[in-house]
């Protein structure tokens, strides 16, 4: 009884800001005393469902603190992530010990991109979701346009790869969809000599499956990227369909890899996870979620404390939107998201 008043003070007290915060379970646990900021904010695969419960993931079973933040109607406080200039909350980044970043093509105000520029200029590490390979697009005059998607078009800052944050920091940006939209979808085959990467602890080569189609991207990958997983296109929308057949699946395309990267202005290296998986009904698969959670802990830095058999189990009541233009459940408030249901 006293547990849950705790809970539910603690969910009262979060719920008066714009944004939701699961605090670490058990101080024993390898996230303790490490801060998540994951950041939502896509039109179409619902990182606004997905981030809160890889949250809560994060927070329970493993220790984490995570705080999730969201695209915000200033007028009505709601969440809604077609409204690409608001995301408060990004002050968060100042003692953040990870970014999980799932944005897609957002502008947001030069006062909130300070935070990601700060963040990123320390080095610190980077997860990356699906659409976050094009995370922001801003036209030339905007003093941050150099973490657009179309920079460098009309920008003067060279040093930045074409493509902006995506390119950069993450490996790739925009391309194309490599699996046709919404009726092929992706099965996780582990790249040549990856099997033993600590991120695929406890993950079978082709248990990992998920609706997303899978993206194109440029091969090779930039700079001291390392694939860990190729996308077989599935000849349909269930885990038991078989691969489709052509000469899409020859190559297959890189759906997550690591690498590191260095902000232009920055002087300290940072770890970087990208996958272009990351729907929320992607999450509905397991070994995805393990992805995930390993994911997370070798951006910490704590890749000697992955197993095999940790806990990646649902954290409440989960019954994803399917992915969809315009597809959000309207009239949330991150204060309803508040507590592990």
């Amino acid at each position: 009884m006293l547990k849950a008043m705790v809970l539910g003070l603690a969910a009262a007290v979060f719920g008066a800001d714009p944004w939701v915060t699961y605090q670490g379970q058990g101080t024993e646990r390898p996230g303790s005393g490490k801060k998540v900021v994951l950041v939502s904010g896509d039109e179409e695969y619902r990182s606004e469902e997905a981030l809160p419960q890889l949250g809560r993931i994060l927070a329970k079973h493993h220790g984490f603190k995570c705080v999730v933040l969201f695209a915000i109607d200033p007028k009505t406080g709601e969440i809604n992530p077609n409204v690409n200039n608001n995301i408060p909350g990004l002050e968060n980044l100042a003692d953040a010990d990870l970014l999980i970043i799932a944005t897609r093509f957002r502008n947001l105000p030069p006062e909130q991109m300070a935070h990601f520029d700060a963040y990123l200029k320390k080095g610190k590490p980077v997860i990356g979701l699906r659409t976050a390979t094009h995370a922001f697009n801003m036209d030339a005059k905007h003093p941050y346009a150099r973490y657009g998607n179309g920079y460098p078009a009309g920008g003067s800052e060279k040093a930045w790869a074409d493509g902006g944050f995506g390119r950069m920091v993450l490996g790739e940006k925009w391309i194309s969809h490599h699996g046709n939209h919404g009726s092929e979808a992706t099965r996780g085959r582990f790249a040549p000599n990856a099997g033993s990467n600590p991120i695929l602890t406890g993950i079978q080569d082709g248990a990992i499956f998920g609706p997303t189609d899978v993206y194109g991207v440029r091969l090779p990958l930039p700079g001291d990227s390392k694939p860990l997983l190729l996308g077989e296109i599935v000849a349909g929308m269930k885990p038991d369909d078989v691969a489709a057949k052509g000469k899409r699946n020859d190559p297959m395309m890189p759906i997550a890899w690591t690498k590191t990267y260095t902000a232009p202005e920055g002087d300290s290296k940072g770890r970087v996870f990208t996958t272009t998986m990351g729907s929320s009904t992607d999450l509905l698969n397991e070994p995805f979620r393990r992805l995930l959670v390993n994911a997370t802990y070798w951006a910490a830095g704590l890749e000697d404390k992955i197993t095999p058999d940790a806990s990646v189990a649902i954290v409440g009541t989960f019954k994803p939107t399917k992915f969809a233009f315009n597809g959000h459940t309207k009239g949330v408030k991150p204060a309803d998201l508040a507590g592990w249901e």
